[in-house]
């Protein structure tokens, strides 16, 4: 049994042994033997559209004394919620934004928070008191800007079928999701997911330093519809520190979603630690719902998604060349926005599959899932786990820098 203070003195020293989830994972199916006394930490992450995700901000509006107090805010017209501190009279406004706000079908306050950590300028409108104010932001004129998350990095999620006949906008849908069995759409990243990697919840807790969006940031503690058998945790961090290629807007069938990026440090105090770390793909289940009522109607298994299949999207950009479409489906329809004929901007792309299996020329099935006795292929990854590995590649290099140290948890979720 070791302690999170003689990890960090190791950290500290430059002795410590720090393993990605996913290079650990590597060598457990190598049938290389690993044990507790040869690992310090093991860094995990996932990266995924994460509806429980918001900011506050307090943006400067005008001078002093010009206006009481903001009754409406739009940032690049993404609604905002002014207050709750009414800042009287101080020409500031406090704001809380969702992720999921929506200024219109393809704009939302995903990509909102990721163009402010770009750097990009934001169009702001204030009313107050019969008034309208408006100027233009950096995050740098923002004083104050925390990124919070109400629940995320959910041990494990679910794939989305439509069991009946006709087309479901959902969330869980870049183009509507059809039926009956026809296509299937999966979240979670499966073995390198955080509480995956602590299924006793015996690391992760209250005060746990993680990186969210790539910036350092605490656990607050269980999030939203967290529970002992499905947990999730809430996470707080300053936007300052993020990086903007963890996070973004992803446009589903139902308006514009959030992704968020969380890494984690798991400390191997001991053998039932590593134990926990030692889960693979094939051993985490994936529950099947029914997207009508969200309720369960099969059972798969992570291996199913991510085993055999490409991390990153494999487009045969030839295939363009002799592309007598005038509209471009794959395209126009990119959640992200990162493809345009062939060309993939990769530090946008989300690696969801939506360009493969909406151009006519690419083949189409990347992975498949069985759903009471039928093949359902998958056509939608809403989780990106070549970010989460690279977050994860982060932490460990910050970690062996001796930039980020571990911190014992001041409670341990749903204890």
């Amino acid at each position: 049994m070791r302690s999170v203070e003689e990890i960090n003195d190791r950290i500290l020293s430059g002795d410590a042994v720090v393993l990605t989830a996913e290079e650990l994972k590597r060598m457990i199916r190598s049938g290389e033997e690993v044990r507790a006394d040869e690992v310090d930490v093991v860094t995990t992450a996932t990266c995924a559209v994460m509806s429980g995700t918001a900011a506050i901000l307090v943006i400067p509006v005008s001078e002093r004394g010009v206006f009481e107090r903001a009754e409406m805010v739009w940032l690049n017209g993404v609604p905002a919620l002014p207050g709750p501190c009414p800042n009287e009279r101080l020409g500031v406004v406090d704001v809380v934004v969702y992720g999921t706000a929506g200024a219109s079908r393809e704009y939302g306050g995903g990509h909102l928070f990721r163009e402010l950590v770009e750097g990009e300028s934001v169009e702001v409108r204030v009313e107050a008191g019969g008034r309208v104010f408006e100027r233009e932001v950096t995050l740098s004129d923002i004083s104050f800007a925390r990124m919070f998350t109400t629940r995320s990095a959910f041990r494990n999620y679910a794939a989305m079928v439509n069991p009946r006949e006709g087309v479901v906008k959902t969330i869980f849908s870049v183009t509507g999701l059809r039926g009956p069995l026809v296509e299937a759409t999966v979240s979670g990243s499966g073995e390198v997911n955080p509480l995956e990697n602590d299924p006793a919840l015996r690391v992760i807790g209250v005060g746990t330093r993680i990186l969210l969006n790539g910036a350092v940031g605490y656990v607050v503690g269980e999030g939203t519809r967290s529970s002992v058998e499905h947990p999730n945790i809430s996470a707080v961090a300053d936007m300052k520190g993020m990086n903007p290629e963890f996070m973004g807007g992803f446009v589903t069938s139902a308006g514009p979603e959030c992704i968020t990026s969380i890494a984690v440090p798991i400390p191997v105090l001991d053998e039932q630690v590593l134990r926990g770390l030692m889960v693979l793909d094939e051993n985490v289940k994936l529950p099947v719902r029914d997207i009508h009522t969200r309720v369960e109607i099969a059972e798969s298994n992570y291996a199913c998604v991510w085993q055999g299949a490409p991390l990153e999207v494999k487009f045969d950009a030839r295939k363009c060349e002799g592309c007598t479409m005038e509209v471009c489906e794959a395209e126009m329809m990119c959640p992200t926005r990162a493809f345009s004929r062939g060309r993939i901007n990769r530090r946008k792309c989300f690696n969801c599959l939506t360009c493969i299996h909406l151009c006519p020329e690419q083949d189409k099935i990347y992975s498949t899932i069985e759903v009471n006795g039928r093949t359902v292929p998958i056509v939608l990854r809403q989780s990106n786990r070549s970010r989460a590995n690279m977050l994860a590649t982060r932490l460990k290099k910050m970690i062996e820098a001796g930039e980020f140290l571990l911190t014992s948890p001041l409670r341990l979720l749903h204890r």
